[in-house]
């Protein structure tokens, strides 16, 4: 991943001024009340604390998930159109600190989360910084010392950076508020919930990069996540339904899209940092896994189209 001359933003040790850099930490969550709490738990052991923790319930409203937010004084809201990005973007509009950190309810945040996650946000053009998510049993091989990792759009290969899990998962990032208000930065046919499923915060990522902000991702900001199991037909139609939602929205990126599917379906690996390297289940699944998921994908493209 190639980076301005610029020196990375912000502090690469895990320093936080006092006063500085305020963060509200969202977790959104629907009828997990067990998992909110062990998220809960290790933000509550975060140093230094978050300076405020928002749980977005993304239902009609659940007493158990109120209890256990109320429990660990947590501030918390119903959400009820159903969809994460809906929750998120809910969290993002609540929320009165410059920063806010996103977790998913069933991921547990290393005590020292935010003192790596938060310094890039020093400079202001970065808009988003994302770490490093990795399974529970996998957590004591992450390495802190690894470098961050800056990703502007001069970079050639951004918008493949981007779009394609090269900034990390939603699980583990943060965005900067005043770049977000007055937009829906998470896209409401993206991510669980909607007929795609998956991609909302990929999306966001490569809408703040087109408009001439920087992400930075932090290898030291480790979040545990359990793996989540789903069938590979229905992750490949999902993943081409989001690439046709990236072909249709960003028209002048068409061409560097077909080039990175093209160098995925030869199973070439990666020429940037992500995990994994190889291809995954989807590219592994063969031709006919391949057409019948262009038939589905397509259709499930058309539905968000059309309930737009």
């Amino acid at each position: 991943m190639n980076s301005p001359n610029d020196a990375v933003p912000g502090a690469l040790s895990p320093v936080r001024e006092a006063g500085e850099l305020r963060v509200t930490v969202v977790i959104c969550t629907r009828n997990r009340s067990a998992h909110l709490r062990h998220c809960l738990q290790a933000v509550s052991a975060l140093k230094p604390p978050a300076d405020a923790v928002l749980v977005v319930d993304n239902s009609a409203g659940d007493k158990e998930t109120e209890i256990v937010a109320r429990e660990f004084h947590a501030r918390y809201l119903v959400e009820d159109k159903i969809g994460l990005s809906q929750a998120r973007n809910r969290g993002m509009v609540e929320s009165n600190t410059e920063i806010v950190a996103y977790l998913d309810d069933d991921a547990e945040p290393d005590k020292h989360w935010l003192e790596y996650l938060l310094p890039p946000f020093a400079d202001s053009r970065v808009a988003s910084v994302s770490g490093w998510t990795t399974l529970p049993e996998m957590a004591g091989s992450a390495c802190k010392n690894e470098p961050p990792r800056l990703l502007s759009n001069q970079d050639p290969q951004w918008f493949e950076i981007a779009s394609f899990g090269g900034l990390g998962l939603g699980s583990n990032m943060a965005l900067r508020r005043s770049v977000c208000e007055g937009i829906a930065i998470f896209h409401l046919q993206l991510g669980l919930g909607t007929p795609i499923g998956m991609g909302e915060e990929h999306y966001a990522f490569v809408s703040l990069l087109s408009r001439g902000y920087w992400a930075v991702h932090v290898p030291g900001a480790i979040v545990t996540h359990p793996a989540s199991e789903e069938d590979v037909g229905q992750q490949a139609a999902s993943s081409i339904a989001y690439w046709l939602m990236l072909f249709a929205e960003f028209p002048a990126h068409r061409a560097d899209l077909l080039r990175f599917l093209w160098w995925r379906l030869r199973k070439k690996t990666l020429t940037w940092p992500r995990d994994p390297q190889t291809p995954g289940r989807v590219i592994n699944s063969g031709w006919r896994v391949y057409m019948r998921s262009i038939c589905c994908g397509g259709w499930l493209f058309w539905r968000t189209i059309i309930h737009r």
